[in-house]
């Protein structure tokens, strides 16, 4: 039997998942708070220990790993038009896996550069710009004014790419990775090149720059960061079960996947209203992150976004300022845990809101259009709920079923969907496995559905 040990650096807490890497049987799991005050290995020595009373030989098992601790990835994105370059290179950075910092566009002040340099403290800078055949001084000068603001860290180009080698040129010692470009021509989004580029970028120079550990063996096991490999996850579990959506809900942030297959539309539908475009088109493979909505250290932002949607009333800002006060909260009592529920149910539907945008009919030079903003998830046949406060809360399915079903204000969530819990973590798991172990992983993947569907 052949094993593999799957961690997850988190935030919070360090998850690890024991799997036999023949037949993708998960075997045992353990979890410890992240160590971060004193190295982040600590914290995986502690699950390796439990690991091995429910299963001796875990010590020996191949290690496989992805992290979020220290923050993260933090990706600055640099384009051209707000709605074009630069919105295709923020889509690009979330699905990569990262906590995008800032974005700049064209036009912008002198000393913009320097500004996102010494403010936003970026891990990775995305340069995107023109697309191929097109414009090809604007990638070339923002190069040159991000060499000229003092940025000595990784680079990823996916712009132009008659200009990328002069680029290049630019960049000399700054390390740097040529992608093939986001934007190859209007309407088209090829997010997989710079993903690639960007998870090189953070092996590279990122995790252990960020001195989680004095270990060596720490940088040696960490494959990518940990939305990344979820994300990877996620795309496995849909080829065998259709459109997935995943919602992760954290301390800080709140994430939502989404894996769909792309049903091409007409903009006119005879003498009903037509489709209005976005200018950056829709992928298969989605990522956004909710930086104002977490359980914890986002929890006041959440409880006054709930507040203005309408969604919960001011007494739930009370309590979200004693669990930002202190993260390590635990809900003691049936009011804590009802409260928590509450602080969950929001970031969860305005997760899924923001997501997936919606679709409207308005009255334009045209006639009537229907405008529609994010991608249409009405079809999804799952909806998985992941994140601490979902796998160990009673409620979990109604805090989900919260964000389905049709609405009328044209939200374009899961309307009928099936709603499970990633109980034991191993959409992330499935994604460490998947380069090396394919099958295993397909199996891993697919037990987050097929073990709930069994009850």
């Amino acid at each position: 039997m052949r094993l593999a040990c799957c961690v997850d650096f988190g935030s919070t807490y360090t998850k690890a998942a024991l799997v036999d890497t023949s037949t993708g049987a998960l075997l045992a799991t353990a979890s410890h708070r992240t160590t971060i005050d004193t190295d982040v290995l600590d914290g995986y020595d502690a699950c390796l220990s439990s690991l091995e009373k429910q299963h001796p030989g875990a010590a020996r098992a191949e290690v496989l790993a992805c992290s979020s601790a220290g923050g993260g990835l933090r990706i600055a994105v640099i384009g051209n038009e707000e709605l074009v370059t630069a919105e295709a290179g923020r889509r690009v950075a979330l699905s990569s896996g990262g906590k995008v910092v800032a974005v700049l566009s064209r036009p912008h002040r002198p000393d913009a550069f320097v500004e996102l340099v010494q403010t936003t403290r970026p891990d990775v800078v995305l340069l995107t710009g023109g697309t191929d055949g097109g414009n090809a001084q604007v990638l070339l000068d923002a190069s040159r004014e991000l060499v000229a603001s003092g940025w000595s860290g990784p680079v990823v180009v996916a712009g132009n790419v008659d200009t990328q080698v002069q680029v290049a040129d630019v960049l000399k010692d700054i390390p740097h990775a040529i992608a093939a470009n986001v934007v190859p021509k209007i309407g088209v989004l090829a997010p997989e090149s710079a993903r690639r580029a960007i998870r090189e970028m953070f092996l590279a120079h990122v995790i252990g720059g960020k001195q989680l550990s004095k270990r060596a063996d720490f940088t040696a096991m960490v494959r990518g960061a940990t939305p990344d490999l979820v994300l990877t996850g996620v795309e496995l579990l849909a080829e065998s079960a259709g459109d997935v959506v995943v919602v992760d809900v954290g301390g800080a942030t709140t994430d939502v996947h989404s894996v769909v297959e792309l049903v091409s539309e007409d903009t006119t539908t005879g003498s009903g209203p037509g489709l209005s475009r976005e200018v950056v088109a829709t992928t298969p493979v989605t990522r956004t992150v909710e930086g104002d909505l977490g359980m914890r250290w986002s929890a006041v932002t959440t409880a006054d976004a709930a507040i203005e949607a309408g969604l919960a009333d001011e007494a739930l800002r009370a309590h979200a300022v004693r669990r930002q006060a202190d993260p390590a909260f635990l809900p003691a009592t049936a009011d804590d845990e009802q409260v928590d529920q509450q602080l969950a149910t929001a970031a969860v539907v305005l997760a899924v809101r923001r997501h997936v945008g919606r679709s409207q009919v308005v009255i334009g030079p045209d006639g009537r259009i229907v405008e529609r903003t994010g991608k249409d998830l009405r079809e999804v046949d799952v909806l998985i709920g992941s994140g601490g406060v979902l796998r160990n809360n009673r409620n979990a399915i109604a805090i989900l079923e919260a964000a389905t079903g049709p609405t009328t204000e044209g939200w374009q969530q899961p309307e009928h969907p099936l709603i499970v819990i990633d109980r034991n973590h191993v959409l992330a798991a499935a994604g460490l496995l998947k380069d090396r172990y394919p099958e295993a992983a397909l199996v891993l993947a697919r037990s987050a559905v097929a073990d709930q569907q069994a009850h």
